[in-house]
């Protein structure tokens, strides 16, 4: 493919959102889902730059997160937390010293906490390859195991947190279109080149996710059937001590409260369904949740606002 040098200013953006699923849909092209995981009203807000084959952003959610990405097709993504943080790619924790790395061909999951804030760089694969045959550069393979984060020294980093921060809130200081996207290209050359390392992996991690994924894949097709604890050891063979273990290492968070966060997120998206008529008590039932006084405080204490207010604001809004 010809590398192409357009004239044509960058488009900027900036969206803000206090819905979550408004904030997974504003990034362009990708296919995600956010379910929140702490507690209070969600703010979210994306700022970002696009040229003609590479789109930078930085990310910020006020609450803790559990994201389902897909990337934009035929793209690699680069995500550098913009401060040292507890967060994790797939499972696995993001040191302070790495990057996060995914490809359109992997799907993958993010656990972020609260006040996170992220660059991001999502470049078309073609003319990231393009580049790298012309600058003599062997790429890391995006796909293999281990690759989602990759370690690079401290400075290098940092000046991809300096140019990122640069080209969003800054006007990239007055360059021009063509050098801004050369200085993006050879920011990512310089942490996709094969010297960058993957993290050594624990032994039991791949045990781990799998059971993670097991119950993941188990709710996924059957969303609204009743779970239990004794059930999910027995769908993945393992003990109540290491499935607890097991989501605890991976997502952060224990099954039981992963059971009740998805359902509480689920109840509000079919609140927040225009012109839906059922009853929230009916809902919330078909959820499992029976005991309406518990749900409602449940529900209020991880969203910020009661489910009546979900969905007045719905209506208000026009969603």
């Amino acid at each position: 493919m010809a590398h192409q040098h357009l004239s044509n200013a960058p488009q900027k953006s900036k969206v803000d959102t206090h819905d979550i699923d408004e904030q997974a849909s504003n990034l362009i092209n990708w296919q995600q889902k956010y379910d929140q995981v702490s507690e209070g009203g969600f703010f979210g807000c994306i700022e970002g730059v696009a040229h003609s084959n590479i789109h930078v952003f930085e990310e910020y959610t006020e609450r803790a997160l559990r994201q389902q990405c897909v990337i934009a097709e035929d793209s690699i993504w680069l995500g550098i937390p913009k401060t040292s943080c507890e967060s994790k790619i797939n499972g696995l924790d993001v040191l302070s010293n790495q990057f996060m790395c995914r490809s359109s061909h992997s799907d993958f999951e993010l656990i972020t906490p609260e006040k996170f804030n992220i660059y991001g760089v999502v470049i078309n694969w073609q003319s990231i390859e393009y580049m790298a045959q012309l600058q003599g550069i062997n790429l890391q393979n995006m796909n293999a195991f281990g690759a989602e984060r990759l370690t690079v020294n401290s400075p290098t980093l940092n000046r991809a947190r300096s140019i990122i921060n640069s080209m969003v809130n800054h006007d990239a200081h007055g360059l021009n279109a063509n050098l801004q996207q050369e200085m993006l290209y050879m920011l990512a050359l310089n942490l996709l080149k094969t010297e960058s390392q993957q993290h050594n992996i624990a032994p039991s991690y791949k045990h781990r996710k799998a059971v993670v994924d097991k119950v993941k894949a188990h709710i996924k097709a059957d969303p609204q059937s009743t779970v239990t604890i004794t059930q999910l050891c027995e769908l993945t063979h393992v003990s109540r001590r290491t499935l607890q273990y097991s989501f605890e290492s991976i997502l952060g968070i224990n099954p039981l409260r992963f059971l009740r966060l998805t359902r509480l997120n689920n109840v509000r998206r079919e609140l927040k369904v225009v012109g839906q008529t059922k009853p929230i008590s009916v809902i919330a039932a078909n959820w499992g949740f029976w005991h309406a006084g518990q749900f409602t405080k449940d529900y209020t204490q991880l969203f910020g606002e009661n489910p009546s207010q979900t969905i007045a604001n719905t209506i208000k809004e026009g969603r």
